[in-house]
């Protein structure tokens, strides 16, 4: 019984660091076959444990058989190069080095130079983050389906074909130098963002958070705080913006499962041991000279899970917070968030006036805010925005919650 919860466990917290040394050892070109290593050391860790029992340190025995399944694989692989296809040539595999290094230091290295190579614009970024999500934070084919709504034959394929273009292109595991580290951080931060953001608020899933990929967004981000080279402003500020995301988690759903909007969040519910941290790590991003769009957001969290202010003072600073974010990284996104802003804290009359502009006819969220603006101005243009707003709603957990919001309307009538 212990051995099958263990095992799991194992696999989420040590398959890709044992996957990441051996990339960096032998080359990235050989990512199937460590990820093949790793996958059978497990399976004979199953059976091994099944009739013997766990051994005092499970982590010391998978590195173990894990190095001895690697140098055996390569010896082999040597000598099919060296004597049976001597006519081969293989410019990116690398030769069996001495020792295969599995010390803290090395595979903390090791992952931040898999999530600088998983992380390359030349391949998509629902492909970005699905390899994340397998080599960086050892989630199973069939949890990263599951996570995108997905098939495990798909998602197989979109790794392969990202693998295979990465090798293709002979990416490999290295720190960016100096002149190509800023594009780079800039890419590995918007697939760690996007990631978190799936997890926050899920575009295909029926939970309302999957909790997993924002703790595994938060983690990788914890990586690059860990290096100097990488322990940037920006890097904080990203940090600080899921601090106070993930602050508000059990606040934001119900005991069914369902959306509580902010208003009607209690605040009692709220993380202040993460909103501390996210206060923490705001500061630490002032000390540059570079305003990104991850510090604009970050402060437009912070201010979200302040609650001993004057409600208009804190709006009007979102709503200053705002303009600033459209000014840098305008998205009609943030415009749509910008006009509840404006509404909470001049009016709804000037706030629809601006949100009319926007062109977002196809998003649920947008209509429910006109709904939300046109509530005490006009019943029957709030009553079609809901309706509209239900056939644009991606899950069916949010389509019942706006039609529980349309039937409270017609009760007015």
């Amino acid at each position: 019984m212990e051995n099958q919860r263990l095992i799991p466990e194992l696999f989420r917290t040590e398959f890709s660091k044992i996957v990441a040394v051996l990339c960096k050892t032998f080359g990235f070109s050989n990512i199937q076959l460590a990820e093949d290593l790793v996958s059978d050391t497990f399976l004979a860790a199953a059976e091994t444990w099944g009739l013997k029992g766990v051994p005092d340190n499970p982590t010391a025995w998978l590195y173990t058989v894990a190095k001895n399944k690697a140098r055996d694989t390569f010896r082999r692989e040597k000598v099919f190069r060296d004597k049976i296809k001597p006519e081969l040539e293989h410019q990116n595999t690398r030769s069996e080095p001495d020792d295969i290094d599995l010390s803290e230091h090395n595979i903390k290295d090791s992952q931040l130079q898999m999530l600088f190579a998983v992380c390359n614009p030349m391949i998509s970024s629902e492909a970005q983050i699905s390899l994340a999500l397998r080599v960086l934070c050892g989630f199973s084919i069939p949890e990263i389906a599951t996570a995108f709504l997905s098939t495990k034959e798909t998602i197989n394929k979109r790794l392969y074909r990202a693998k295979e273009k990465l090798r293709n292109n002979k990416v490999e595991l290295s720190r960016p130098s100096s002149n190509d580290l800023d594009q780079g951080l800039q890419n590995v931060l918007l697939i760690l963002y996007l990631l978190f953001n799936e997890g926050y608020y899920s575009s295909v899933s029926e939970k309302g958070i999957r909790k997993e990929l924002c703790i595994e967004a938060m983690r990788l981000t914890y990586l690059l705080l860990n290096s100097e080279s990488t322990n940037l402003p920006k890097v904080n500020a990203l940090m600080a913006l899921f601090c106070f995301h993930a602050s508000r988690f059990d606040a934001r759903i119900d005991e069914d499962g369902g959306q509580i909007i902010y208003d009607e969040q209690d605040a009692t519910n709220w993380d202040h041991e993460l909103i501390q941290k996210g206060n923490t790590f705001l500061k630490r991003s002032g000390k540059g000279d570079t305003i990104s769009k991850y510090h604009i957001e970050a402060m437009i969290a912070y201010w979200h899970t302040q609650t001993n202010l004057d409600p208009k003072v804190k709006w009007e600073n979102i709503l200053q917070s705002y303009n600033r974010l459209l000014q840098i990284d305008y998205s009609p996104m943030a415009a749509m968030n910008r006009t509840y802003a404006l509404a909470m804290a001049r009016g709804k009359k000037e706030a629809l006036q601006e949100a009319l502009k926007i062109d977002l006819k196809q998003n649920h969220l947008y209509h429910l805010l006109l709904a939300e603006l046109y509530e005490n101005q006009n019943l029957k243009k709030q009553q079609e925005h809901l309706t509209t707003a239900a056939g644009c709603a991606k899950t069916k957990n949010e389509r019942n919650w706006i039609l529980n919001k349309l039937a409270k309307t017609n009760k007015k009538v």
